[in-house]
């Protein structure tokens, strides 16, 4: 549905975008994600047809941006950060405009009422833009991206500023979208990206630096899984007995707890459970687990370690 090739963007001397290649399949929601200046928005941009690159290509559902704008453009709905509303015009007149804009072949009054009752916003649509609050501001903003029914949908942090109960309706929201949308979502926020995408691509410094299902990767970005212990007893005793174990990597003390405990991390082969291995080993030496958990990485430190700076390898595709 979406096909970037090789996409560069330079300013100047400075190469916002370098050389980045990815696709995005129908009904697919793949979360765009990096530190602020690391190349979302240029792409997102690129992407839409409102800045041109470099060099590379960009192709909606067959048509490349550059080289059939009308046709690529009609297949995408937009959402900016900021949503372009005119805030002294009504809901209704409003979209009424943006439809005749947009030159939509659909039945006007139907196909309007339909995008507002999906975006919940019927009840609104004689109030003033400007004495909406920010929620339904951006409610609004989707509508006109959902006008015509575009097959691919481009959000660029479209949570930003908004409250916790409208940051969960606005996520409802893009979920029920992807049922019938392609749906590009850009942000900095883990969170947002962990609760609403099939697919995190991470960006940085202008580089792809991961593309993996949301679920896969915090364990892709290390060669081994982490196990957390809270165990009783002698430290020399438990390190070698676990040290024994053949699918484990290497552990080490992290802190010590209460009376005679401490805390270990055990790294061990993937696709390996070295759970019963380990609980059987400190049985013999007679070390009972207090704690025993899973102490993969979590987003939060895959980000920090993806975005650290620009010495990695792709993590889910090709470098």
């Amino acid at each position: 549905m979406v096909e970037v090739k090789k996409l560069t963007k330079n300013y100047g001397n400075i190469k916002a975008v370098d050389n980045i290649s990815f696709t995005v399949g129908e009904g697919e929601i793949l979360g765009f994600l990096g530190p602020n200046g690391a190349g979302k928005s240029t792409t997102m941009n690129i992407i839409t047809g409102y800045i041109s690159s470099t060099s590379g290509t960009v192709t909606i559902d067959g048509k490349e941006i550059l080289e059939n704008p009308k046709e690529a453009k009609a297949k995408i709905g937009y959402l900016p950060e900021i949503p372009p509303l005119y805030t002294d015009m009504t809901v209704k007149k409003y979209l009424e405009f943006m439809f005749d804009l947009k030159k939509v072949k659909l039945p006007k009054k139907e196909h309007i009422e339909e995008v507002m009752r999906l975006v919940r916003i019927t009840e609104q649509a004689d109030r003033i833009i400007k004495n909406l609050s920010k929620g339904y501001r951006q409610r609004v903003g989707f509508a006109q991206a959902l006008l015509g029914n575009p097959p691919v949908l481009i959000l660029d942090e479209p949570t930003v500023g908004l409250d916790p109960m409208q940051i969960i309706e606005i996520r409802k929201l893009i979920k029920s979208l992807g049922k019938k949308h392609t749906i590009i979502l850009s942000s900095h926020v883990l969170s947002e990206i962990s609760a609403t995408c099939d697919r995190i691509l991470v960006i940085s410094n202008g580089k792809i630096v991961a593309d993996a299902k949301t679920d896969e990767l915090s364990s892709s970005t290390a060669g081994e899984e982490k196990l957390a212990l809270v165990v009783e007893g002698a430290a020399s005793d438990i390190i070698s007995a676990i040290k024994n174990i053949p699918a484990v990597i290497r552990v080490n003390k992290i802190s010590e707890k209460n009376g005679n405990s401490a805390k270990y991390m055990v790294e061990y082969e993937k696709d390996h459970d070295v759970c019963r291995d380990v609980f059987n080993a400190m049985a013999r030496i007679g070390c009972p687990i207090l704690d025993m958990q899973s102490g993969n990485e979590t987003l939060e430190e895959m980000f920090l370690k993806l975005t650290a700076n620009g010495n990695y390898d792709t993590v889910g595709g090709k470098k």
